[in-house]
This record gives structure tokens, sequence and C-alpha cells, in this order.
């Protein structure tokens, strides 16, 4: 099997020692879609002699049973392991792979050229130190090769191999490869690729990838695998400032405290200053400590545990660095979004932002422009959509450390996470603080909600009803909020239609809009409960995201959830305002119910089944909750606190 080196006979320890230290590159493979990428892995590993001889007959027999080379060996079925991607001959996951030279070592990333699978793309390109992105020579430069070249771009790859595949379908014209170079190079530089080294190949026959093409005199550079046997690449990590993401507290007993992470930038002795972020306190480093023993010194990439002279406060999360160059603090950032879900992007929904081992909540406050990725013409956009890349406004629920990405790949990137399916939506790239951040603080006062909600003999709460157009929402809040101010309480009801003569009078029904909607009405309720008012939503709300956001902006036990739960049928039924027959005529777009999804509430403090029980009794069932939990009793509040 393997990779052949005559040290393996002569001296087995000495040719292990070697393979030890031979240098490591990672690099990735990606373009559009059936160019050819797993095909070149395919052949790289079969040259390098890396594949067993049970996996070479495995391969001969897959190749006559599904292989796409009329029984010759199809090497793309070495990288292509699902049974999807194996009946559709194109690779959907990302799949590594390791081999070695004599020169170096190397773990390849295959990754997928499907559209729909950008997302898998931007994954493999995320630790790369070289992009080689193939070309179809008879189809030339597509939009997917375009994309692709941009996220390596944004990703901070600098080396780029341009693979103009298939030469051996265009009878190996040199005016092929000229007119695609000649399209290409104009488009990298305007992205910020500069070092591109272009290379006409057949993967499937072998030229140009190992051994110089006979059949392309023409061509003097390199072949591949020289090329990647011998490109330099700068490792500036050791150069950056300390950097350790805490990833956890090693507790093992009561005389050791650690904590453990792997570096991500510059390098740590015994004794140096440290600055712990967010807190900004500061000690010193007593010992570095990992599994094969105690360091004087560790640099970046490696696994370690650091223990302080001083019994400083350090949770998961938070980031170790060098005193004297410590990693920006906000809460309020700009950021280059990857969007990678069907689902799109709607500006103020909350997202869970993870970057490092911290995760926080966040949301895009201002899409400034998404990119034509053709063009890179910046255009105006109120969503992302799948596969999208966009400029962007972050704001988070609280301050994370961090460092530009284009100053380090692992404090610098984060990923969005849907907060109900925990998919992962988009990958960002985080550039500064907003100034905004730094000029906005919290102010103190000394009145606050328990006071004014004592004062007013009550406890201060969200009532949020939720439903269907026509449910009868507004109706039953009505009733509610009537009986409340008959018994003394202080009030106010937000109902949706109101609300839109005003302060949402300038926002439409599409998606993005409607979390906008919420998102307002959240706030103000919010505001309204540190009054110390009792606050009835009536909104339609239909997503799940943003009625979470909503009871999250108030206090444990403030908020109650009421699903006013009418069938669509028999609310059409109803239809008072006349909106179901004009979404069921197209007049409506966007309608709740037709063609926009209401997502209904899974664990709702109350519901109400307007098909058993009349406004009158739900009204009453929900103010015997509110007695029941203890809403409705004065508010305790302690002067002194």
């Amino acid at each position: 099997m393997a990779h052949k080196s005559e040290l393996i006979a002569e001296d087995i320890e000495k040719y292990l020692e070697s393979h030890q230290h031979k240098g490591l590159l990672r690099f990735i493979t990606c373009g559009s879609v059936d160019d050819g990428k797993s095909t070149l892995i395919g052949r790289l590993l079969y040259e390098s002699k890396l594949i067993f001889e049970d996996q070479l007959a495995a391969l001969e027999a897959d190749s006559k049973k599904v292989g796409t080379q009329g029984g010759e060996l199809d090497f793309a079925l070495l990288v292509d392991g699902l049974a999807a991607e194996r009946e559709q001959g194109i690779t959907i996951d990302v799949a590594y792979r390791f081999f070695s030279t004599d020169r170096r070592k190397f773990i390849v990333a295959d990754t997928p050229g499907h559209e729909q699978y950008t997302r898998n793309m931007a994954t493999g390109a995320s630790t790369a130190d070289v992009a080689v992105i193939l070309i179809d020579a008879r189809r030339g430069v597509q939009t997917q090769t375009r994309r692709h070249s941009y996220i390596v771009s944004l990703l901070g790859i600098r080396h780029v191999v341009l693979a103009i595949n298939k030469m051996d379908l265009v009878e190996f014209s040199q005016g092929v490869y000229d007119a695609i170079l000649a399209e290409y190079r104009p488009f990298a530089q305007q992205i910020g690729l500069e070092q591109i080294v272009a290379i006409p190949l057949s993967a499937l026959r072998g030229d140009n990838v190992t051994e110089p093409s006979a059949r392309m005199a023409w061509y003097t550079g390199p072949t591949l695998m020289q090329h990647l046997e011998t490109v330099e690449i700068e490792d500036r990590s050791q150069q950056r400032p300390m950097r350790l993401p805490v990833q956890w507290v090693n507790r093992p007993h009561q005389d050791f405290r650690g904590f453990a992470g792997t570096l991500a930038g510059g390098s740590v002795r015994r004794g140096d200053a440290i600055r712990v972020l967010p807190s900004g306190r500061t000690s010193r480093v007593a010992r570095i400590v990992t599994f094969d023993g105690e360091l004087e010194r560790a640099v970046a990439g490696q696994a370690v545990t650091l223990v302080l002279e001083d019994e400083v406060d350090v949770s998961r999360g938070d980031v170790l660095t060098a005193a004297d160059q410590p990693a920006t603090i906000a809460d309020q950032l700009q950021a280059t979004l990857i969007w990678m879900h069907e689902e799109a992007m709607l500006p103020g929904r909350p997202y869970l932002l993870k970057t490092g081992t911290r995760t926080v909540t966040a949301s895009v406050t201002e899409l400034r422009h998404k990119v034509n990725v053709n063009t890179l013409e910046h255009v105006a956009a109120k969503q992302l959509e799948l596969n999208e890349i966009g400029l962007c406004n972050l704001a988070l629920d609280r301050a994370v450390a961090f460092d530009p990405y284009a100053e380090n790949r692992d404090t610098g990137g984060f990923i969005l996470i849907d907060r109900l399916s925990n998919d992962t939506v988009g990958a960002g790239l985080i550039h500064y603080a907003l100034r905004r951040a730094d000029n906005i603080h919290w102010q103190a006062l000394d009145v606050n909600r328990a006071a004014r909600a004592h004062q007013k003999g009550q406890k201060a709460c969200v009532l949020w009803f939720t439903g269907l157009s026509g449910a009868g929402k507004s109706t039953i809040a009505n009733l509610v909020e009537k009986r409340l101010h008959a018994s003394g309480k202080h009030t106010y009801l937000l109902d949706g239609d109101n609300v839109r003569h005003g302060l949402n009078k300038d926002l439409g029904f599409t998606d993005a809009d409607r979390v906008e909607n919420i998102r307002r009405v959240a706030e103000v309720a919010k505001l309204m409960v540190d009054a110390g008012l009792i606050v009835l939503v009536s909104f339609i709300s239909p997503f799940r995201s943003e009625r979470r956001m909503a009871r999250e902006l108030v206090g444990p036990g403030e908020f109650v959830e009421i699903f006013v739960d009418t069938p669509l049928a028999e609310a059409e039924k109803r239809d008072p305002k006349g909106l179901y027959r004009k979404a069921r005529r197209g007049e409506l777009r966007n309608f709740t119910g037709i063609d926009s999804p209401y997502e209904p509430p899974e664990r709702a403090e109350v519901r109400i089944d307007t098909t058993r029980v009349d406004a009158a009794g739900a009204a009453q069932a929900i103010v015997d909750h509110l007695a029941q939990v203890g809403i409705l009793q004065p508010e305790v509040w302690n002067p002194s606190l």
C-alpha cells in the first residue's frame, strides 16, 4: 500500500521520524458541479500510492458496477462515499482525505460544487491554506466558480490553483486554456486573489497531475503535485497576540483549577501577564499543563491548560489574552455574512451567535447590502437568501471578545444558529466594532420596575395573545383588560391593527416586515413592563422565534403566552374583515394561514379553544389563570435593593 520510500525498508524508525517532521498543507478542491473535484483527489490518492490493495480491488469492482468511465477506474468513487453521491455522481458532504509524499503531508477537503451545498464548501475552506478551484474546460467560468472564489477570498485563502480540468475533452487546446484564464484573472484581481497558479490538466487521464503531460507541451509550469509540494505558506499564528478561548474549567480536585483550550494565536510562557476578557481582570501564568506534562512555553495550535497565580473568576467562553495586547470587546459589530439556509435571513430575528467557545444571542440590525457574485456589485436588500453574501450590522445581547477576521480566523469568525432547530444557518467574518458600541451605556436608575409595580399594587407582566386572523384575539384581550381594569389593575392593550396605524405604519406583511413588527412591539411591551404595567399584546405573531424573543426581553414569570386556538376553516368562515376572501382571490399577498405560515405555540401557558368556549368564558379562564400563578397579587418590593 501507500506512498513508497526507500527508508521504509532500510530504517523504519528514521522513516517514521522524518514523516513526523514533514510539513502539513491543508487544501480544498472547489468549483462548479461536475468539474471533476472528486476524480482529481482520487487520482492524487492513487498516484501517491495511498490505497490499500483491498481498496484498489473494491475500486475496480465499483468502477465496473456504478462507475461513469465505461469500466475503467473511476477515481471519484474513492472520495464519494455517500450512497446519494454515487447515485447522482456529485459530492454532497465535505470529504476529508489524508495523503503524503516524500516532501509533505496533506489534508484535502473535497467540497461540493452544487449550489445547494455551498455552505459545506465554506466549512471546508475555513481551515485551508490553499484552494484548488476547478473549471471544466468545456464550460469555462461559471457562477459557482465566482461564488466559490469570492468565499475563498473572504476566508483569507491567498494561494489559489486554477485547475482547468478535462483538457482531454477539448483536444488539449491552448486556446481554450488561454481564454478561460483571460476571463478569470480580472475577476480574481477584483476580489483580492493575486497568487494564482493556472494548471491545465486531465484528472481522469493524469495529465499534469503528478507528471508533466506530453500532450500539452505548450504548458511549461509545474504539475499540480509539484506546486502543492513546494508552495510556501506563511504561518503567522505565532506572531499574533496570545489568545486562548476557554473551553473548559478544569477542576479535578480542590487543589487544582486550570483553564483549558487551544491557543488561537501567539505564544505563552510561564510567568506571562494575561488578561481575562470580557471582565478585564489580570493575573499571571503559574503553570502550563498538557497531557504529556508541563511546559515552559506553548504556541498557537497547542491544547493546554493554564493555571493562574490568582483566584480569578474565569468561565467557559471567556478569552485569555496577552495583558498588553487584549482583544476588542463589543456587543455591536459589522461583519460579512454568508447565508447557508433555505429559510431566509431576516433582520431583527434573534439567532444564536457562536464565536470561539462563547455563545450569545444576536440579531442583524441592518443589512447594508448583499453582493452580486458575478459582477461584485453591492445590491440593496432586506434579507439574505440561501448562498447569498452580505455586509451587515449585528447587535449582541452581551459583549464578546474578538479580533478582526483579517487578523485572526479563530477569534474573528462566527456561525449563526437557529434557536429552535439548532441548524447552522450562517457563517460570518467580523470586521470591527461599531462606534456606537462604545458610546452607548446603560444609565443606572433609582426607581425600578419593582418600585413602579409596587406603587400600583400589582405584578407587571406581558399577556401575549397569538393566533390566526379572525381567531378572536382582540375581542378576548379587550374583555380581559376590562376585568383587570375593573379590579383596579393598571393595564395597556397593544393591538396589531392599532399599532400599524402609528409606530409600525411603515411596515408591510413580508416575513421580514412581520419580524420587525414584532420586534418593535416586544420592545415597547418591555418598556411598559418596566413602567409597572400589565401589558396585553394582541398580534398574530406567526413565528415562534419572535415570540420567544419577546419572552426573553422580560424576566422569569413576566410573560404569559395565550394561544387563541381557532382552526383555519373556522377563522376563514368568520372573516370579520373580509381578509381571507381577498387572500383567496390573490388580492392580499403573504396572508397568514393562506400563503404565509403560522407556527402555533408548543408550550403556551394558556390555550383557548374558541370552538368550545365563547369570548366571555375565555376571558374568565385567563383571569383565573393569572390569579392561580400569582400575577394578580401585589408586587413585593424591598426599597433597600
